[in-house]
């Protein structure tokens, strides 16, 4: 597989993840950590089929040291985020918990030869700017200074954005290990539900399309893309394309009328463009063209 293809892929799992709050929103009435294991069985079960159909089922065997990663960043990620947004307003834990592009933009300087471009990081400084008008008025509204949920939100972005960049370091092994890993995270997330919450034994049935929807896009195969993109693809510039999660979402939680349009979405989705477009076509890329293009 080739960078771009690569690259291309783990675009997919920032089109999947902007159902992410649409699904999570037709949930509903499940609790948090139930919802966690849930969809992580679903999507476990959703690769290993996918890899039967297509002859790869043995591949799906996890290193060690992969399905300890796999633990440290899905579950240990989505739990941070589930905690935050229960001791902080939701706005602000959501916003701070979205530092994780910027943050995978400036970790992939660390990797073996990924220098950080200055285009890299403007890019991704306006896609920070788009994120904060989009997802809250100003940083601290809720009038509570610092909150414990502002410091989970910031680890759970720590989290997600360096385990998505030690990926890199388990390129050799396949993707469709991960499916092991889901199901191992769906074990810590049972128990902390059975520890802390009461069991919802009959969603509904657009809760139960919520939970479907979670487990076979925005977990299952978002995470299987996600994968791929880390692992071979441009870490740099798919950590500044991630800013257009969240712009996706709320437009998909539009359409579905979960949210109004306003003004704010318009100007976000500009800066998200020009974010992109400036981390992309910088002259560092111009100038790798025509060795690209000449073999």
């Amino acid at each position: 597989m080739t960078s771009r293809t690569a690259t291309a892929t783990g675009f997919v799992a920032i089109l999947l993840w902007s159902t992410l709050a649409l699904f999570t929103a037709m949930s509903g009435r499940v609790p948090p950590f139930q919802l966690v294991g849930m969809t992580f069985v679903i999507g476990g079960v959703f690769v290993l089929a996918i890899a039967a159909a297509q002859g790869r089922l043995h591949l799906a065997r996890p290193t060690p040291a992969s399905f300890l990663l796999g633990l440290y960043g899905p579950f240990g990620d989505t739990a941070l985020y589930y905690a935050a947004v229960k001791t902080a307003p939701a706005a602000e834990a959501n916003l701070i918990h979205y530092l994780w592009p910027l943050l995978i933009v400036l970790f992939a300087a660390l990797l073996p030869g990924g220098g950080l471009k200055p285009r890299h990081l403007v890019g991704a400084l306006i896609g920070l700017v788009a994120t904060a008008m989009l997802i809250s008025g100003s940083l601290g509204s809720g009038g509570a200074g610092i909150q414990l949920g502002h410091v989970l939100a910031a680890l759970g972005a720590f989290v997600w954005a360096s385990y998505s960049v030690l990926s890199r370091r388990f390129a050799g092994v396949p993707s469709e290990s991960l499916a092991i890993t889901m199901l191992g995270c769906a074990i810590p997330a049972f128990a902390c539900h059975l520890a802390f919450e009461t069991t919802l034994w009959a969603p509904s049935a657009v809760e139960w399309g919520g939970v479907f929807g979670l487990g076979l896009g925005s977990i299952g195969l978002a995470f299987i893309c996600w994968d791929v993109g880390m692992k071979k693809g441009d870490v740099a510039l798919l950590g500044v394309a991630s800013y257009a999660a969240p712009v996706l979402s709320t437009v998909v939680l539009v359409i579905a009328g979960y949210a109004p349009a306003s003004w704010l979405l318009a100007v976000s989705c500009v800066l998200i463009v020009v974010g992109a477009l400036v981390a992309s076509f910088g002259p560092a890329a111009k100038a790798a063209a025509p060795k690209v293009a000449g073999g």
